[in-house]
């Protein structure tokens, strides 16, 4: 949380593109995100003498008093990053040194964090890293003790124990991040599950090597990569099941890489069928052909639904629309893929020659579907076509684009959820009204608002997916904006109004009894909210295929309603 919660307020004030900015210290241990840091203009500096004005980010580990009020008095605009639970040892090493206790640290004393947490204490502060060193201590009358938020637990309690024996009145303080806990409890328990470990994190990064040691203590075959490139795959292959964690210091995009390319290597024993079956779905997901027939299905319910029933063709359209804009927005806009699905992006760059034509030839496809329905339906899907390409490209004239904070729709904030929630719902909700000649309006319109809110809350389940990398390159989505609990906590209230909506347009006989039918994939969606936000489910390719199977699944009961 520390370092994530310190890149985010370091990338939110240089995306807004007020110059460089500087960071006392290397931000996080990890050389790729560094570099990246580099190239957005953010400097690590180890001394401001000479600066006087610009703007300083303190990182996760703190940094002592002594500096802190240099840096304050030299002019420099601060933004204070330090990890929450770092500032609460630094506030207990105060405290209690001014009451007269002598501190011991138990960590590295040449890590950041720890010379940071020196500068607490007023008198003498003492830092050991192992239970030999309790010996070297002079004697101390009222001693208490603290840990490095990122200490291995199992050796601080030795060394608490060693510590009681010597100095039985010593105050013990529990200040191991819940992190830095969960994640070496959670390395301990693969013991009996996993054939290996892959910890994924920088070289010189302590908490990183310290996850890794916890790993081989626990009699398991440990592998340290830094990134991808680093896997033994020929090891890897013989092995049948392979855990993965990471240290604090490695976003996101680096992890998925790293479980792409173990996910990616054939094993042994490895049926063929099974590969066969996860490279299809791989392709439908990547290539976005399970969202378009998502949109099929959903089509189908929706008419459904609403009672207008104007045919399969409408549903092609959606098929076709929704595939097509996808594709060519992703090709439009890939700055973020980078980050946000390494996987998805370098399937892009493969299959880009395939991807395109294929969009073009969906794009194509639709238009002359759409024509041969009626002339009102052809001109609606060529706007709409229009206006979903128009998304991703600069809309206003370059040479006046500095008196406009957006120059593209994509630009304004919370925009993507919108714009696609408001895509579906014109081509599946609104689009087959202009080929019938009897609409039910109060059915269409609650049909409409379903459509509205469940394919709203599907783009906005992603964007929470892909806070880091919009945050890299500055998109500022709904969960950019007010946060992922918040809108986690908006989702659920939109889920609740959508279940709320169908059951009142049943019992008002706005809709028939169908409506109650289309809660069932309301509830799945609801399924794969909370699996996120309870940590049930990790955000992968074949979590993306469960959200996007709540849309298969309205279609499906559709059908069977239709049947029976």
């Amino acid at each position: 949380m520390g370092v994530r919660r310190a890149m985010e307020m370091v990338l939110a004030e240089v995306n807004k593109g007020k110059g460089g900015l500087l960071t006392f210290g290397p931000l996080i241990h990890n050389n790729q995100v560094l570099g990246l840091l580099a190239s957005k203009g953010v400097k690590p500096i180890e001394d401001i003498k000479g600066l006087q004005d610009g703007t300083i980010a303190i990182r996760a580990h703190g940094v002592s008093p002594d500096k802190r009020r240099a840096i304050k008095d030299s002019g420099l605009k601060i933004i204070d990053a330090t990890c929450p639970r770092v500032a609460r040892v630094q506030a207990i090493i105060r405290s209690y040194s001014r009451k007269g206790y002598s501190a011991i640290i138990v960590g590295d004393k040449d890590h950041p964090e720890v010379v940071g947490l020196m500068g607490y204490g007023l008198d003498h502060v003492y830092v050991i890293n192992d239970p030999d060193d309790v010996s070297r201590l002079p004697h101390l009358d009222r001693p208490f003790v603290v840990a490095q938020t990122t200490q291995n637990e199992e050796k601080y309690r030795e060394v608490v124990g060693v510590l009681r024996e010597r100095f039985p009145d010593v105050l013990v303080f529990e200040t191991i991040c819940e992190a830095t806990h969960d994640r070496q409890r959670e390395v301990r328990s693969f013991a009996d599950h996993v054939d290996a470990v892959v910890v994924v994190g920088g070289y010189h990064s302590g908490n990183t090597r310290r996850l890794a040691q916890v790993a081989r203590e626990a009699g398991l075959p440990t592998f340290h990569v830094e990134t991808e490139k680093d896997l033994d795959k020929k090891t890897l292959s013989g092995m049948n099941t392979v855990g993965v964690t990471a240290g604090a210091s490695t976003p996101n995009w680096m992890i998925k890489k790293v479980v792409g390319k173990i996910e990616g290597i054939r094993g042994r024993k490895e049926a063929a069928l099974f590969r066969w079956t996860s490279h299809t779905l791989k392709f439908l997901v990547l290539s976005n052909l399970l969202g378009a027939a998502g949109a099929f299905f959903f089509a189908h319910a929706a008419s459904v639904l609403s009672e207008t029933n104007p045919g399969w063709a409408f549903p092609f359209l959606a098929f076709l629309y929704v595939f097509a804009m996808h594709v060519l927005n992703r090709f439009l806009d890939k700055g973020a893929s980078a980050y946000n699905d390494p996987e998805r992006a370098a399937f892009l760059r493969r299959h880009k020659r395939m991807l395109v034509f294929a969009s073009i030839t969906a794009v194509a496809g639709a238009l002359a579907l759409s024509y041969s329905i009626g002339v009102a339906t052809f001109l609606a899907l060529c706007g709409l076509s229009f206006l979903g390409i128009v998304y991703s490209i600069p809309v206003v004239p370059k040479r006046i684009r500095n008196r406009f904070p957006y120059a593209k729709i994509k630009d304004i904030p919370g925009s993507r959820s919108l714009s696609e929630a408001l895509a579906w719902t014109a081509v599946i909700g609104v689009l087959p009204l202009l080929a019938i000649d009897r609409i039910i309006w109060p059915a269409a319109i609650l049909s409409s608002l379903v459509v509205f809110l469940m394919s709203y809350t599907r783009s906005a389940i992603f964007d929470i997916f892909q806070v880091q990398g919009d945050l890299i390159v500055g998109t500022e989505t709904l969960p950019i904006i007010i946060g992922k609990k918040r809108t986690t906590a908006l989702l659920k209230f939109i889920v609740l109004t959508t279940g709320t909506v169908l059951v009142a347009g049943a019992i008002l006989r706005v809709v028939g009894p169908f409506s109650y039918v289309i809660l069932i994939p309301l509830f799945l969606l609801c399924f794969c909210l909370l699996a996120h936000e309870r940590r049930w489910l990790y955000p992968s390719l074949r979590f993306e295929a469960l959200v996007e199977g709540t849309f298969f699944v309205a279609g499906f009961v559709a059908l069977i309603w239709q049947a029976l």
